[in-house]
């Protein structure tokens, strides 16, 4: 997103490198210029904007092209729009059914043949969507972030971070992307629901310590 406020702390950036190391392990099992992708989900506030950034500075330290492709780019109703449409369909509209997966699914493609790309980008100020044009040929890897990212098909690796919208509050209220009021607090209470759901299929998780745990027997460092 354009104009996003982001908030990286020696929290994120350790994360960041913990991760970094279990991808390179998986990547030895994995063919020459094999094109990797991460993801990684948690609520609102929860630093997963902030994590993508410091793994994919880690990673261009190593020489290593990396795009960060933000979910949050992908609802089908505008920034401008949502609210009243969420009001009008009720707080069970609220979810993963939300984004358009087939086009995140189809710039996952593109990335994966190496393509160009066009892929949309909310800028946060005027809350209008852009359109942004990718040459994917020149980048190695992917880090898909978002409420559900880890829902994206062909990920290599998942990563949940376990805060919840009420450990986080402090970050919202800094980052001043929507405003605190009741109506949010329903939204970020159904949000949690749904993004809960999803633990189960992560790979890594971030703890309420930001300390990075494998789940999945199959990642080591």
């Amino acid at each position: 997103m354009l104009g996003d406020v982001l908030l990286i702390q020696e929290t994120h950036q350790k994360a960041a490198a913990d991760i970094k190391e279990y991808m390179e392990k998986d990547l030895e099992s994995k063919p020459k210029g094999y094109k990797y992708i991460v993801a990684i989900s948690g609520e609102s506030g929860a630093g997963k904007s902030e994590l993508s950034h410091s793994l994919a500075k880690l990673l261009k330290e190593d020489a290593i092209r990396v795009k960060v492709l933000h979910t949050d780019n992908y609802y089908i109703v505008p920034p401008l729009l949502r609210n009243e449409w969420r009001k009008t369909h009720g707080v069970e509209s609220i979810g993963i059914d939300e984004y358009d997966w087939s086009l995140i699914h189809q710039n996952i493609r593109e990335f994966k043949e190496g393509r160009e790309a066009m892929m949309p980008c909310i800028d946060i100020i005027p809350e209008q969507i852009d359109k942004l044009i990718t040459d994917f040929k020149k980048v190695d890897m992917l880090v898909v972030d978002g409420l559900y990212a880890i829902k994206t098909d062909h990920v290599d690796m998942r990563v949940f971070i376990d805060l919840t919208y009420h450990e986080t509050k402090m970050t919202q209220i800094i980052r001043g992307k929507e405003p605190l009021n009741e109506y949010r607090a329903m939204v970020l209470e159904r949000e949690h629901q749904n993004v809960r759901s999803l633990r189960s299929l992560a790979d890594l998780i971030v703890n309420k310590n930001y300390e990075v745990e494998a789940v999945n027997g199959q990642f080591t460092k």
